[in-house]
């Protein structure tokens, strides 16, 4: 049975889920949201998402509405086993802390500066490029002795914290004062399956 992505190309959430079904080697039906009418608020998505957000992953029965959601489920449902969740409890608390901050500080931090700045979504641009600079700052000490963010391997928090940080040049934010952020950013892209998102 086809697994459908409600899909929008430039949007980080929506290439997260892209990006993790690849690596999995699971295939999608994308469906551009942005092409329905009405687009994320009108009737025909509502009625899959109620809040209008992408993307939404519908797989069988099951409809995912969140990125962070939708990978765990890809994982679990066609990739369980595989190395993409570790099974040490201390690492799975670790991935969690990572998806907490994609989820929180990665939104407010580099999302937000993308929106403001590619978008010309109203915002504070200042508050959204420090939120990111702590973010930085934190990931650049962490990938200071190892490759991925947690364990010897790639796993889900990688994929997670992938997009916004690869494409945080379209919100005027500098990596360049970052190597080891750029390092990990080049091993991700150098895994079986990578796609990239479109870049503007």
């Amino acid at each position: 049975m086809a697994i459908t992505l409600y899909d929008v190309p430039k949007s980080g959430h929506c290439h997260r889920a892209r990006l993790a079904a690849s690596l999995m080697g699971v295939d999608l039906n994308l469906v551009p949201v942005m092409e329905m009418e009405g687009q994320r608020q009108g009737a025909e998505y509502l009625a899959i998402n109620p809040l209008g957000q992408v993307p939404t992953l519908v797989d069988g029965d099951a409809t995912v509405r969140d990125s962070i959601a939708i990978i765990q489920h890809l994982e679990r449902t066609h990739a369980a086993g595989k190395g993409w969740m570790p099974t040490d409890t201390q690492q799975l608390a670790e991935v969690d802390e990572w998806f907490a901050i994609a989820a929180g500080v990665m939104f407010r931090g580099p999302n937000m500066a993308r929106l403001i700045k590619l978008f010309k979504m109203p915002g504070d641009h200042d508050a959204a490029a420090a939120m990111s600079k702590k973010l930085f700052d934190l990931m650049e000490a962490h990938l200071a002795d190892r490759t991925w963010l947690v364990g010897d391997r790639a796993t889900l928090a990688d994929v997670a914290c992938y997009s916004y940080v690869a494409v945080s040049n379209e919100g005027e934010l500098d990596l360049a004062p970052y190597p080891n952020i750029l390092k990990w950013l080049v091993s991700v892209e150098a895994l079986d399956g990578f796609v990239d998102i479109p870049r503007s």
